[in-house]
């Protein structure tokens, strides 16, 4: 096991030392009103309107919420200048486009055509939105609505049903004709909606019989499609969607028989540039990811052609994976500049210089790369044996300022949802000022946020502030006494579980992921149960978990397992947090005794190997702060984490 490393604290930067100090409370008065609030939200959501005591919450920062209940309810009959009037009043708070969003869905289903126009600003989002203020516009700007209708039509799933005049009435002015139809049949089969395709298939008429009949055929075996005419449909117009949507299918079952078939027939086919763009993307992806070497020659030949970012990026790691360094150059020299321009790819063009003995060109390449703040950037400062690169900002607000900025609407918005227990609201409110605020009010709210100790709205504001180098309000000393205690308990190096809290939550201590992970260090509540029976403590439950104290404390415990599975190596163990350690021994197991950043490179999860990089590099920025700032003497990894060999041997059982 590692050494423990001390924490100390984050003194010297620049809001750290108001972190977490409560300002004022709210008086009597104020408690009083916020209670009235409270119970006149709660009556306006269940629209009890006699139950709202209108003159008790008059003047309170929140009766916005309550006026827009009101009026929402009162939709679709309220005339657009009403609507329009609130959006204006309330134009710094989220309520302004969520009544503008209910307006023209409520106008949109009431067949209110003007009044939908009139209150909307430009396409709405969400499809069901969209398709209604398309339909508005097809009297009005017939044009606008046809472009906007043939991309809503344009899909392989099935569309709400508020989209059904539009398409009907597009359909009727042949705006979409078979063609279309074909086309999107053709997506749906793609997809695997079959009832869609089979339903679009009976809009067609007898001159795409044929067309349909080789979409039957294929479906049966996709061997059959170089029997297949190469011309389908009316003026050919069917090959094209068809034969993607049948190599689509192909590539998936037999990647190599795909290729065959494919070189085969593309000679004899007229399709468009796209159709033919897609297919190849296909072959040259499937190819790649499951290393199907008879089709290499060929892949290595069409991809300059092709030369998509992704593509270009899978075939630099398979040149990796075979340690052709050379051919890792090559690959690299044909993407494009501002993509290559990335401390990845600058680290692996040194590591590729280096084994071909070109030191200068690798001493070169490597300072490239560690001028970033990245996984990449820190490991090419390890081999230059430099500190990392923190480019880190500190950021001083003054006195008067937040004085300022505690009367700022929405700060008041926010705080008053927070006494009333609405942080849902409170966040849509803080998140929609962010997104609308210059650099110095973006700066005014971080550090109100950081004051406050709302860690997860301070990550969230440097994010959609882009504050990309305020790192003490990125990385703030969230929960530290826990993660300090249960790292002491644990044995684990509590930066690390900083890094790992830090990329699963982002220190939102109700964090609930689709999957149904949960808290500050996302534990699905099946593990909490078996964690918590070891640690001979009862079962948390699954809102149990969520306390912060408890969540650090079992994720330690696991992290801690994962440690003694991989022989305390923190890069497995983290990857192992994401994608499970069955997954993990078998890369192991499979790997031909990688060093640490092959290693991490091979791993055949994009997300995973996102994690994995995220969460070492947040660790040492974490330990960086710790020291006021100075990444003198930190390292990502141990020496002997970056000298180990990465396969089976580091399983604790070999």
């Amino acid at each position: 096991m590692f050494l423990r490393p001390t924490l100390l604290s984050w003194r010297g930067l620049a809001v750290a030392a108001l972190a977490c100090l409560p300002l004022a409370g709210p008086s009597q008065a104020a408690q009083a009103d916020d209670r009235a609030m409270r119970e006149a939200l709660a009556a306006a959501r269940a629209g009890d309107w006699p139950a709202v005591d209108q003159a008790a919450i008059r003047d309170h920062a929140l009766a916005g919420y309550v006026a827009y209940h009101r009026l929402r309810d009162r939709l679709p009959e309220v005339a657009p200048g009403e609507v329009l009037d609130f959006i204006d009043r309330h134009a710094d708070s989220p309520l302004a486009e969520w009544l503008r969003g209910q307006a023209i869905a409520q106008y949109g289903q009431a067949g209110r055509r003007a009044h939908l126009l009139t209150v909307a600003d430009g396409e709405p989002e969400g499809t069901a939105r969209r398709c209604y203020y398309y339909t508005a516009l097809l009297d009005r700007d017939p044009a606008t609505a046809a472009e906007g209708g043939r991309e809503l039509w344009r899909v392989g799933r099935s569309q709400p049903d508020a989209c059904d005049t539009l398409f009907d009435t597009l359909r009727s002015r042949g705006e979409i004709g078979e063609t279309e139809i074909w086309e999107r049949q053709m997506l749906a089969w793609q997809a695997g909606e079959s009832g869609l395709a089979r339903y679009l298939g009976r809009l067609l008429g007898s001159r795409w019989q044929g067309a349909l009949a080789a979409v039957d055929r294929v479906q049966q075996s996709f061997a059959t499609v170089t029997q297949v005419p190469r011309c389908l449909g009316p003026d050919c117009a069917a090959s094209g969607p068809f034969f993607a949507a049948a190599l689509h299918g192909y590539v998936r079952a037999d990647t190599e028989q795909a290729l065959a078939a494919w070189r085969q027939i593309a000679p004899q086919l007229a399709i468009a540039p796209e159709h033919r763009q897609a297919i190849e993307r296909d072959l040259i992806f499937y190819s790649l990811v499951r290393e199907v070497r008879e089709n290499r020659a060929w892949v290595d030949a069409a991809l300059p052609q092709l030369p998509d970012p992704e593509l270009l990026e899978l075939r630099v790691r398979t040149a990796l994976a075979e340690r052709d360094w050379r051919g890792v150059l090559a690959w690299l020299a044909e993407m494009d500049a501002e993509t290559r321009d990335d401390a990845r790819w600058h680290y692996w063009a040194a590591r590729a210089q280096e084994q071909l003995g070109r030191d200068t060109e690798a001493r070169a390449a490597y300072a490239r790369a560690a001028e970033e703040r990245s996984f990449f950037g820190f490991a090419a400062a390890d081999r230059l044996g430099q500190p990392y690169a923190l480019n880190l900002e500190r950021n001083a607000i003054g006195e008067a300022e937040r004085r300022e900025v505690a009367d700022w609407p929405v700060v008041r918005r926010t705080e008053a949802l927070m006494r009333i227990g609405e942080p849902g609201l409170a966040a849509s409110e803080w998140y929609a000022a962010v997104r609308r605020a210059g650099p110095r009010e973006v700066r005014a709210l971080g550090d109100y946020a950081a004051r406050r100790g709302w860690h997860a709205k301070l990550v969230q504001t440097t994010i959609a502030g882009q504050l990309w180098d305020a790192l003490a309000w990125r990385f703030p000393e969230a929960y530290r006494e826990h993660f300090l205690h249960w790292g002491r308990m644990t044995g684990v190096d509590p930066y690390l579980l900083m890094g790992i809290a830090r990329r699963e939550s982002a220190y939102n201590p109700e964090a609930l992921s689709p999957a149904g992970a949960r808290g500050l260090m996302q534990v699905m509540p099946g593990t909490a149960t078996q964690l918590a029976r070891q640690l001979g403590i009862g079962d948390p439950g699954p809102y149990g978990v969520l306390d912060p104290e408890l969540n650090i404390r079992l994720g330690s415990t696991y992290i801690r397992d994962m440690l003694e599975r991989y022989r305390g190596n923190r890069l497995a163990a983290a990857a192992a947090y994401n994608a499970g350690p069955g997954r993990v021994d078998r890369w192991l197991e499979e790997s031909a005794g990688s060093e640490f950043d092959l290693f991490v490179e091979r791993i055949p999860f994009r997300e995973t190997r996102r994690y994995v990089k995220a969460v070492l590099t947040y660790r040492a920025i974490f330990e960086s702060l710790a020291n006021g700032g100075d990444s003198t003497g930190v390292s990502m990894l141990s020496d002997a984490e970056k000298a180990v060999r990465y396969d089976g041997s580091l399983l604790a059982r070999n």
